[in-house]
């Protein structure tokens, strides 16, 4: 795929994005990870990574998406979006220039193959959609293998170069910062309706949603707006696709408040009244990670960080008091696995 276009004024467009950041030679985009090379755009941190861990699939978070399970997951230097209240930023907001550990697609699959209960591999830490080249090498050499790839992203992605990445991805968590645009212009240095864009794209194609929210006292906290939020998501994307509520901390250049506990109840609260399955993130609660079937009530599974007790489902996922599907990605992954 083709992801620049020449300019008459002698520039190099990068197409991967919507900031459409136009380059001269030898400058870098927003992102920090594509820089003009002569005629190309060139990925500056092909290979380079900053965090590579075995890690339950719950901390993407997914919870719909072989629970239970692990992930190899990987993440490199970079982002496109500008977050003051990042909380990756000592990483997202970062160059690779000063890090040279570097991985090989090859190697990153064989660690897969031998991690244990491991169904795939994750690209998340920072965005991963500026990571472009590096992810499709990697997944299109693990699918060969029968492993599954996950992708934890900002969303902030044109439409062709999305298809492209939804053909080798399974699974997505996309992080719906907030549902107004002043909140993305502001804070985030991007806009809204790319990101509702690129969610609809991803849902229609039938891959495996879910959408996390991190909520941010006197900025995205407002319970009209979660209303708002909730009822376009179970329009648009399904009443079944799962929502993540994140209780934010003071990080990067942001120092209010961490959230409080009851904010986080009060619009998880809001947001059930149009979804099925809403979770509450970072944050202890009894029953705020536990899923329930929407028919019946019956709990499927209960959650205490990590530690995931699966009950009162058959084989297939659905559950066994009234048949409902909770899970479609739950069938053993065992024997799709090639070593």
């Amino acid at each position: 795929m083709l992801l620049l276009s020449k300019k008459d004024d002698g520039k190099v467009e990068c197409l991967l994005c919507p900031h459409f950041c136009k380059l001269a030679e030898g400058k870098a985009g927003i992102c920090g990870a594509r820089r003009r090379n002569g005629e190309i755009i060139e990925l500056v941190t092909y290979g380079v990574i900053s965090g590579y861990a075995l890690d339950p699939v719950e901390k993407k978070p997914l919870y719909h998406f072989f629970p239970g399970t692990n992930i190899l997951s990987l993440g490199s230097y970079g982002c496109n979006m500008r977050c003051d209240f990042c909380q990756n930023y000592n990483i997202s907001q970062r160059s690779s220039a000063d890090f040279s550990i570097k991985t090989e697609p090859d190697r990153i699959v064989k660690d897969a193959l031998s991690a244990l209960n491991n169904i795939g591999i994750a690209f998340t830490y920072n965005e991963p959609v500026i990571w472009f080249e590096f992810i499709r090498d990697v997944a299109l050499k693990a699918k060969k293998k029968g492993l599954r790839i996950v992708m934890v992203s900002n969303g902030f992605v044109n439409r062709d170069p999305l298809a492209e990445i939804i053909s080798f991805t399974d699974a997505f968590n996309i992080d719906l910062k907030a549902f107004n645009n002043d909140f993305y212009k502001n804070l985030v240095g991007a806009e809204l309706e790319p990101v509702k864009n690129a969610l609809r794209q991803i849902s229609v194609s039938g891959k495996h949603l879910e959408v996390t929210t991190l909520v941010i006292p006197g900025q995205n906290d407002d319970e009209k707006e979660m209303e708002y939020e909730s009822e376009w998501i179970a329009g648009e994307l399904g009443r079944d696709t799962p929502l993540h509520l994140s209780r934010y901390f003071p990080m990067f250049k942001r120092e209010d408040p961490a959230t409080p506990k009851d904010t986080i109840k009060r619009l998880a609260e809001t947001a059930t009244k149009h979804l099925n399955y809403v979770y509450s993130g970072n944050i202890e609660s009894e029953n705020g990670q536990n899923t329930r079937c929407p028919k019946c009530g019956k709990i499927v599974t209960k959650r205490s960080g990590y530690n995931i007790n699966i009950q009162n489902l058959d084989k297939k996922g659905n559950c066994t008091g009234c048949g409902t599907s909770i899970y479609r990605n739950f069938t053993s992954f065992s024997s799709s696995i090639q070593n």
